[in-house]
């Protein structure tokens, strides 16, 4: 079935309180909108229209860069509600496409299977509406029926005390026959209390046609709720965070509590994974089989493997997927209060510990830097030891320089190795050295001024007031 899909995304979100458009507000590290326009891609539409008015600009270029030349993008302005939305897309709508599917931007959850399935129910001669039953209904258009028939949706504030206790309400999203949805919307009028145009008012237009009305029902009501302020984003938030959580526990995942625990992209993870209290993972993140990850860890687009123990506080910070993702090598130990950048990538069994930054460099196996250390444009051989507040100086105001480790090399501690430089196999370098100079391999050197004792030399004392 040919398919154009409408998306409404036109709304300013006045109780959002921010200058921010309403649908580029963020749920689980994503924009409300993005989630719309990824639930529909696997719809495949042969057209899909987004509706912008506030923040227009920053909206479409969102669009454009999730779904580039497949998206359209009409300008609603001012706004004179749904009716009037729906009414500037008709030009862009794909008339070979029999069914136009409406979607709303600020409804993130919206399942792909319930889409296509309203979809299917409109199909070439039925308006299909999407219909949810709610414990507290206000807010919401009433579903009016005459028995299985669908009669009229009333919105909230035009609705009767009667039909205000009806609970089963429109979620605002709808399918119909693309010829008929233009010629309905553009006859629709402004004759109520807002002096807007209802999308809804075509449910009377479909009636009097004698085009037959349908309800498909959402699965659940997270699926359709949407955001308008604050409060409502924080509570889709931890609703969206509790199903991925029960994903991932169904599928094996060990969480110490699943109620403090952010996925805001994906995460792979083997078998006997174990994650502690309050870690955020973003983007791309693969955990090996038996992967340890302590309490208040921030983990971004890494790959960690088997055995691995990343300990609480640690943040991983990858560049992006693949080759830009940060790499932890089987049995490794990270922190804690640890720190890896873009391009940090350790081998097995390498020791990362308190207060380290390790930064575009690789470390060899079982190479250890276990205190107040950074290492910066470095290649670090094979069991390295490099001592507690040493750094590489790999920047000299201008340019970065690369600094060569080789195996076994033993660094003291409070060095600084000026980039570039190459210090080689089993070298040691002497504890509180300024390095600038290639270091050879299998010796010892030392660069420090001579230690001087003073006689007679007495500390400054105060001057009495």
């Amino acid at each position: 079935m040919a398919l154009n899909v409408v998306i409404m995304a036109a709304g300013k979100g006045t109780r959002m309180h921010s200058a921010t458009p309403k649908v580029l507000h963020k749920l689980a590290g994503r924009p409300l909108l993005q989630h719309v326009l990824d639930r529909v891609a696997p719809l495949a539409p042969v057209r899909c229209v987004v509706v912008t008015g506030h923040g227009a600009e920053r909206v479409e270029q969102l669009v454009e860069k999730v779904v580039g030349g497949a998206g359209v993008c009409v300008r609603q302005e001012p706004q004179l509600g749904t009716g009037h939305a729906v009414q500037q897309t008709v030009p862009a709508l794909d008339d070979a496409a029999e069914t136009t599917l409406i979607l709303n931007g600020d409804v993130p959850l919206i399942g792909s299977d319930t889409a296509a399935a309203l979809a299917a129910a409109a199909g070439s001669q039925r308006l299909a509406l999407l219909t949810v039953t709610l414990a507290d209904a206000t807010g919401y258009g009433r579903i009016v029926r005459d028995g299985e028939s669908v009669r009229a949706i009333v919105e909230h504030k035009d609705a009767t005390p009667e039909q205000r206790t009806i609970r089963e309400v429109y979620t605002g999203m709808m399918a119909a026959p693309t010829a008929l949805l233009k010629r309905w919307v553009m006859a629709l009028t402004n004759d109520n209390a807002q002096r807007e145009f209802y999308l809804t008012d075509i449910v009377a237009m479909a009636v009097a046609d004698g085009v037959p009305v349908v309800a498909t029902a959402a699965h659940d009501e997270t699926e359709v709720l949407g955001v308008n302020s604050p409060a409502q984003l924080a509570d889709l938030e931890r609703r969206l965070q509790r199903r991925q959580a029960e994903a991932l526990m169904n599928a094996g995942l060990r969480l110490m509590d699943p109620a403090r625990f952010d996925l805001r992209g994906t995460l792979r993870h083997g078998r006997d994974v174990e994650i502690d209290v309050n870690c955020i993972f973003e983007g791309q993140v693969e955990l090996g089989d038996e992967v340890r990850v302590g309490a208040n860890c921030v983990i971004r687009n890494a790959r960690i493997a088997a055995g691995a123990v990343i300990h609480p506080f640690t943040h991983i910070e990858g560049d992006g997927p693949g080759d830009k993702s940060v790499q932890v090598g089987a049995s490794a130990l990270v922190g804690p209060f640890a720190r890896l950048r873009p391009g940090a990538v350790l081998g097995d069994e390498v020791h990362i510990g308190n207060f380290v930054e390790v930064k575009n460099s690789t470390l060899a196996r079982g190479a250890k830097a276990n205190h107040l250390a950074y290492l910066g444009d470095a290649t670090v051989g094979a069991r390295v030891n490099y001592g507690a507040g040493s750094i590489t100086a790999n920047y000299d105001g201008a340019n970065k320089h690369r600094t060569v480790i080789g195996n076994d090399v033993h660094v003291g501690s409070n060095c600084v190795l000026v980039a570039p430089i190459t210090i080689g196999d089993g070298a040691t370098i002497g504890g509180g050295s300024t390095i600038a100079k290639d270091a050879p391999a299998g010796q010892l050197t030392v660069a420090r001024a001579k230690q001087v004792s003073l006689a007679g030399w007495q500390r400054p004392k105060k001057s009495p007031k």
